[in-house]
């Protein structure tokens, strides 16, 4: 498998795996837990599996230089908050709505590339975006008409954004020789201190009230953080920052497909027509170099063939 289609692999599986959030946390917002308490006990989780794995990993160690540690604790701290104002949005509209507006951080990567850094924002890519823009409309309009609320959706462009920033700044030249798996670890390592700020450094924290919840919990942290940051910042290295976002489109398809298969929504042709156009700008934005080079050799086994010029007589 080369590089390009690792990535592409890896950008597909952090997406999909983020999207898992929502399965995992409403079950523990149900029995009332706080959205702070879940978030610490995600991020808590995963740092010793990280630890673990890269303790025993050869070659690895947990050693930063110091030109290192202030871009790892801003980007933990931007992670956090993306995550915190996303958890706090499920209170204000269904899981399935935030996470389809979440998916607006494409954009957003594209613009901050195009903007900040002068990346060319090319018709394919565009494309794309709008594509899977059409596909969010139709996954995140309601049946009945009603309006969204006005805080949630501030909360998720919140979360949006901050998303954003971090995946153009974990690809930042000053990163970019760290392992994957150290920078995952010390970005949450760092990013748990604003859960335990809010938490009066877990005074505050609210347990599971059923034991079987404390395997929410570990999943929380195994699949939508362990796994999903992982794969982001290697995706992000192995094929950048606005295909790997573009990618994330397969999140609210995740969020779609638990809602309908544990959560018991409806699957209407509306919510078909979006998966449909989320998948295709995903097979768009893979597909789309091998596409256009396939073209272009087609088109060199029919070189143009000169035509002789028909003049009319007088």
């Amino acid at each position: 498998m080369n590089t390009k289609a690792k990535g592409y692999l890896l950008g597909a599986v952090a997406a999909a795996t983020y999207g898992m959030n929502p399965l995992f946390a409403l079950p523990l917002y149900k029995e009332g837990m706080d959205p702070d308490s879940v978030l610490f006990f995600r991020y808590l989780f995963a740092i010793p599996l990280l630890g673990a794995m890269l303790r025993f990993r050869r070659g690895r160690d947990f050693r930063l230089r110091g030109r290192e540690i202030v871009p790892l604790v801003l980007l933990g701290l931007l992670l956090s908050f993306s995550s915190l104002a996303l958890f706090l949005s499920y209170n204000y509209m269904d899981a399935g709505i935030a996470s389809t507006l979440l998916f607006v951080y494409p954009i957003m990567v594209a613009l901050i590339m195009a903007v900040g850094f002068h990346e060319k924002l090319t018709l394919q890519t565009s494309l794309c975006i709008l594509l899977a823009l059409a596909g969010i409309g139709l996954l995140y309009r309601s049946g009945d008409g009603a309006t969204l609320s006005l805080t949630g959706t501030l909360l998720v462009m919140t979360s949006s954004l901050s998303y954003a920033i971090y995946i153009v700044g974990v690809n930042r030249p000053s990163l970019r020789e760290l392992p994957t798996l150290k920078v995952t670890f010390y970005v949450l390592l760092f990013g748990l201190s604003l859960f335990l700020v809010r938490l009066d450094f877990g005074t505050a924290v609210t347990l599971p009230g059923k034991w079987y919840l404390w395997g929410n919990l570990l999943a929380l942290a195994i699949f939508p953080t362990a796994i999903s940051f992982l794969c982001t910042t290697s995706a992000i290295q192995y094929i950048g920052s606005t295909p790997t976002a573009i990618l994330g489109a397969l999140e609210p398809v995740t969020a779609v497909f638990f809602g309908v298969t544990i959560f018991g929504e409806q699957l209407t042709p509306r919510i078909l027509c979006g998966m449909l156009l989320i998948i295709v700008a995903v097979s768009l934005i893979v597909a789309g170099n091998r596409i256009s080079s396939t073209l272009v050799r087609f088109r060199k086994l029919f070189p143009r063939i000169p035509m002789p010029h028909l003049h009319r007589r007088r």
